[in-house]
Formats: structure tokens, sequence, C-alpha cells
């Protein structure tokens, strides 16, 4: 579960009033110049997200507006004046370039739609900001595994939650501490509709939630040629308590997280039906939807009285497959038996055929410990013919988190877990910029060339050196000139920090190695490994002839006072160095920060404590724009590395203890940093050029582009799970 941290207190989170207001759609009247009127169906499908042309048709209508907007172009089409429209609309070149984009939308959408066979469920999917469903990683791999479904036209429909409020906006004080605010989607402009059936009427589900029936009406997204609906209680026919289930994701009690999960299981299986939608494969992508596996025995045993729960269950097994995101069992949702007994009713139970202790054992490791609390994963495990982790470390690791479920096998390695490494939707992540060469050098279809390693690569290696690098340097430019945007308060208290200065002009310098450094703040992760010596990286930062400057951004969890901790630490670090110059970190860290921190640094850095990375997909995004892997050899980055297409911190060798590994670690990451990387960074030739440097980019390029592209997953997914028995 990809917003667990193992050491968060029990303090709640606190949530925002509430009105009883909902929508009943997110439809609004404005007037577009009839040559224009492209743009009002070109905002409604996220297409547009992942194509650069799209992102400047709506930037360049009102470029200071669209950054206010959040980049959300339903809200831009809402706002923006009626001058700036007719001015565009007489604009021959912007209405060609509109018509033009609209054809290849049309195009792209016109293929024939077969049948979905394939239904995905996820608790969160991180499509685009401007669709703000997502908290981090599991949602941005959610978003990226329908954009590639889309691309390569699989039968796929996605189901999820639209929560109100999202995950929390980011907010660091004047003295460092996180605090955390939320917004109302409801109070903007959503690109998604109402979903309807074939009579035109508005769908909506019914799930039996703590003595009542909860209502949850249907949206629609559209993700390309992909359908995502989101289920939403935020309903005249719920109580307040009940509208509240989809209000916050993974916000809440134990209570909350166990009827949001309800929700999504139970009522996505009933919306699917009442869609008609009969899926061959349920992917269970993270436990949170393991609760849909029971209802499809629930309904399998209405239509078959005569069977009883193993006997549906082994039917519904060969229709399901899970994938697990965590390698600690902490990190995985796990339920009080009393609690969970509270959510469920008498006759649900009586429905499965099972008694309330049968049903409970269904979530336990250990089938002989009635105390033990109900396990989402260890359901999902039991009642899915396949299991697989998101990498080939990952999936070693879950073979061996999990073998007490199999007591029958004595070695993990016989543990059924298979695994399919992530990845990453390049047309999402590459630069506009490199996009623009790939399309000049390699041509219009780089994106399909991509999914040939052999092909992909020989094209790479035909780009020249300056080519290359002047992009990367382009893109450095424009991240420095977004951190200097981002950065600049008009009130900073009684100093500047390295998230606010009153002045930015002297912040960064294009020159200078640039190290991003972006993830969750958690323990595990290990934000405070590159300060165990501080006089020894300050002395980096402050050289004048060959410097290192740092970009940070992350979110720790609302209740987790270690990890605010760490982050207000950070804030205030040594302001008799460089380091408030040379270090930035930027608030509120989302898809649009991502993309221009993957984008513009030369170095990307990962720390974990091994193995407790799972795969690492923001290392994937940067690699993709030439940016150097500097990382643990955990996760992902053990498959990737080569040992020419970026560097690694220590080896795999194991420690004796954590205090051992942190040491090792950080000796070998200040050694590497000092030794390496940074005087191969400035190392430069005769025209100014890192060669050795570029070779590494190129190589970065060219081998993990490829391997670890989202299109890549999804045809691994296809062939090795969904159609294998």
């Amino acid at each position: 579960m990809m917003e667990a941290s193992t050491d968060i207190t029990t303090q709640q989170a606190v949530s925002p009033q509430t009105e009883n207001t909902s929508r009943t759609d997110f439809e609004f009247s404005r007037e577009i110049p009839e040559n224009m009127a492209a743009l009002d169906e070109i905002s409604r499908n996220f297409y547009w997200s992942w194509q650069p042309e799209g992102h400047a048709l709506f930037r360049d209508l009102d470029p200071d507006l669209w950054d206010r907007c959040e980049q959300n172009p339903r809200v831009l089409l809402k706002k923006i004046s009626g001058l700036r429209l007719s001015q565009r609309s007489v604009d021959a070149a912007y209405v060609e370039r509109l018509q033009r984009f609209n054809e290849k939308c049309e195009q792209y959408l016109s293929v024939e739609r077969r049948a979905s066979t394939i239904a995905y469920f996820c608790a969160e999917y991180g499509v685009h900001n401007s669709l703000p469903n997502y908290s981090g990683g599991l949602g941005i791999l959610a978003g990226d595994h329908l954009k590639s479904a889309s691309d390569l036209d699989l039968p796929l429909t996605a189901v999820g939650l639209l929560y109100r409020y999202g995950y929390f906006r980011q907010k660091i004080r004047h003295d460092g501490w996180q605090e955390e605010t939320y917004n109302d989607v409801f109070d903007s402009e959503l690109a998604v509709v109402p979903a309807v059936d074939e009579n035109g009427e508005r769908i909506t589900v019914s799930v039996h939630i703590r003595g009542r029936e909860v209502v949850a009406q249907a949206w629609l997204a559209r993700i390309g040629r992909i359908s995502l609906f989101l289920l939403d209680t935020n309903v005249p026919e719920n109580s307040p308590v009940d509208r509240l289930i989809t209000g916050h994701l993974y916000g809440g009690d134990v209570e909350t997280r166990i009827v949001q999960e309800k929700v999504l299981g139970m009522g996505g299986v009933r919306l699917l039906a009442k869609l008609g939608v009969e899926p061959a494969v349920f992917h269970l992508n993270e436990g949170h939807s393991a609760f849909l596996t029971l209802e499809l025995v629930r309904e399998h045993l209405r239509q078959n009285p005569e069977k009883n729960f193993a006997d549906a269950a082994a039917v519904i097994r060969e229709k399901c497959v899970f994938t697990t995101h965590t390698p600690v069992a902490a990190g995985n949702d796990v339920f009080p038996p009393q609690i969970l007994r509270e959510c469920f009713s008498a006759e649900y139970f009586e429905s499965l055929k099972l008694t309330v202790d049968e049903f409970l054992a269904l979530g336990r490791v250990d089938l002989t410990d009635q105390t033990e609390f109900f396990g989402m994963t260890p359901l999902a495990i039991r009642m899915c013919r396949s299991a697989n982790g998101v990498s080939e470390k990952h999936g070693e690791v879950s073979r061996g988190l999990w073998l007490r479920m199999f007591p029958d096998l004595d070695d993990s390695g016989a543990v059924p877990i298979t695994s399919v490494t992530n990845g990453v939707h390049a047309p999402t992540w590459v630069a506009p910029a490199f996009q623009s060469i790939y399309e000049r050098e390699i041509g219009q279809n780089w994106h399909e060339i991509v999914r040939d390693e052999g092909s992909w690569a020989a094209a790479v290696g035909r780009l020249s050196d300056a080519g290359i690098w002047n992009t990367h340097r382009q893109l450095k430019n424009l991240l420095i000139a977004f951190i200097r945007e981002r950065t600049r308060a008009k009130n900073t208290g009684t100093r500047d920090t390295i998230n606010e200065h009153e002045d930015t002009r002297r912040l960064f310098s294009p020159g200078v190695l640039t190290i991003g450094f972006a993830r969750r703040v958690a323990a595990y992760k290990r934000w405070d490994l590159l300060f165990s010596d501080l006089e020894r990286l300050l002395k980096m930062v402050d050289d004048v002839e060959c410097p290192v400057q740092f970009v940070f951004a992350g979110k720790a969890h609302p209740q987790d006072r270690t990890a605010k901790s760490i982050l207000q630490a950070l804030m205030s670090i040594n302001h008799e160095s460089t380091w408030q110059q040379r270090a930035v970190f930027v608030e509120d860290y989302d898809q649009e920060v991502a993309r221009y921190l993957v984008q513009g640094v030369d170095v990307w850095m990962n720390v974990p404590r091994r193995p407790m990375e799972a795969s690492g997909t923001s290392g994937m995004k940067a690699a993709m724009n030439g940016a150097l892997n500097f990382s643990i050899l955990d996760g992902w980055w053990i498959e990737g590395y080569n040992g020419q297409n970026g560097f690694a911190i220590s080896d795999l060798a194991d420690e004796e203890s954590d205090a051992e590994t942190d040491a090792a670690d950080a000796k070998s990451l200040y050694s590497k940093l000092e030794d390496e990387i940074i005087p191969m960074f400035y190392d430069v030739n005769d025209v100014g050029l890192p060669t050795e440097w570029i070779g590494r980019m190129r190589n970065s390029i060219a081998t993990l582009t490829p391997q670890f592209s989202s299109d890549r997953m999804v045809t691994e997914y296809l062939w090795s799970i969904y159609e294998g028995a």
C-alpha cells in the first residue's frame, strides 16, 4: 500500500468542514467561437494530456490563466475571457493547429472498440493533476497502465472511487513544519460525466453498510480509448456520514477504510453488471479492492444455489489476478475482526454460505490464530489465481513475506507469487523537447519504436552528443525558472529557508550539477541519509570549481510526525554556507512538479533501505529524459543498472544491522559523488561537452526507455497474467 508508513502515530489528520452539497454533473455554459468549438470536446478526454500539442493548445490560450487553473482545461475554458478566445479564433496558425489536433484525436478514438474483457480495479488513479484522485506512486502507475492500455487498444474497463477532497495539499510553514489543506473537487470542473445506462438514466449502485443501504453514483472519465468509472457516495439519499465515505483518499479511521473498500470492490462489481460489462479477468491492483472477489462469489452462489462457498470460490478464482505493491507486512491493509464484523451484515455472511469465523479466516495468514487481524492481501492471494510483485526483487521479497500462508511449502521460492516489473508511460513523461528530436530524427511513431529494444537502441545511437546535451540544457533552464517561481514568497518569516525566498534571482545555476530527490517522506526512504555527514556534504555544495545543487520534493503522511520532523530539519540546514542558494524544497509534490523535476535534473537520487523499495517508478521517468539514476540497488534499479547507464550506491551485500547498512550506504553515496559523479560531470571537451556524461545519458535513454515503459508492462500483463491460466 503505497501511502502506508511504519512509524505513523495514532493522531488523525484534520478533515475540512463539509456541507451537504453534491454535483449531478460538471457541465457549464460557455460560448466558444465556432472554429474553436473542438476545444470543448478535446478537454473531455484525457488523451490530450499525453500529447504535447494538446498541452500547448490549452496553454497558449492564456499561459498565466493555465497555470492559475493548475493545468485544468475545463476550468480554463470556463474562466478565460471572451476577448482571448476571439483573439485566438482569428489566429490562423492557432486554428490550424487546433484542427490538426482534433483530427488526430478523432482518428485515434475512431478505432472500433471490442467488448471489455479486463476489469481493472484500483483505489487511486493519477491520470493528470486536473483529476486529483491520487496520492503517489500507486495512482500514477494505475494512470500509466490505462494510458498504455489505450495506446495498445486493450479491451479494458477501469473502476475506482471519486474522492471529494482527494489527497491533502501540502504547505510548509515558516518554521518548516508541514501543514495539510484539502480542496473540494466539487468546487472545480472535472472532465467527468455521469455514467448512464442504455436508456440514458443515471447509474447508481447500493451497498449495505453499517445497517443501511448506501447509494453511490457513477462518473465516467475517458482516458483515450479506456473508460474509467468512479463511484461517489456524496448523494442526497445518504446520511452525512455516508456521504463522506468517498470524502478523502486514505483518510478517516479504520472503519472508514473498510467501508470505502466495500464500495470499491462490491460496488464496483455491481456497477459493471449494470453497465453490461462481463469481464473474463478482474485485475486487483493492490488489495484495496479485494472484497470484489467475495461479491463475485456471492453472485455466483445466487445463480447456482446448489453450490457451496468452496465450489464458487474455485470458479471465481480463475477470473481474478492480483498485484501487490508493498514489500512489508505493515504496509498492507489489516482490520480488527470486531470492527470488520460490524461493517458487514449477518445476511451477507449467509449469502456466502460462511460462518463469521470462516469469513474472517479468509484474511488471516495463520488460520489457527483467531485473534489475527483481517488482511486484504491474504484475502486477495487466496481468492486470485495469480499474484505478482512489481519488480523481480519485490516478487522474491513477497514470496518470503507470505510463505506462512502456505504451510505445506518449505521454501519461499515455491510460493505462487511472480513478478511483472512496473513501467511508466513514455509519451506522458518524456519531455516535449526530446519528443521533438525523436519525431525529427527517429520518426513520428517513435513511441511505437520504443516497444522494440533493438530498433530503439539503434535509433538513439544515431542522435548527436550536441543534440542530446543542448536539449537537456534547455530543460534544465526550464526547471530553474520553475524553481525560482515556485519558491518565491512575499513573506518568509524571520529568515529564508529552502522552501521560500523573498529574492530567487540568485537561486540555482544552469552550469551546476543538479541532483533531484523527490518521493514520499517516510523512514525507510531515508531522507536524512544524505545529511549524515553534513560537513562533507556542504563541502561539495560550497566547492568553487565543481559545486553541487539539490532540489527536493515530497509529502509526509499527515499522521507521521517523525517524517514531518525530518522535513522540518531539512528546511533550515546551515545558513552560513551556500546551501540556501543551492538547495530548494518544492511544496505540494504532484504530477506537474514531478514533470519539471524528472525532465530537468542531471541526477535522480534514491536511497531506500533495501529491500523496501517495491519498484520505484520516478527513476524510470528521469531515465527516459537522460537524467542519470544514482540509486541503491533495490526495486527496478537492480534490473535496470548495467554499469554505464547511471550509478549504483553500495552493492547487494547485506549488513548486520540497519545502523551498519546506513553507515555503509552513506559512505558509498559520498564517495561516489566525490570520486566519480562530480568529476565526470565537469570533465568537458574543447567545445564544452561532457562527452563521457553524455554517453551515459545516451545509454540510459537507449536501454531503460523500452525496458521500463508501461507499454512493455501492459503487454507482459496481457500475455503472462491476463491470458495466463
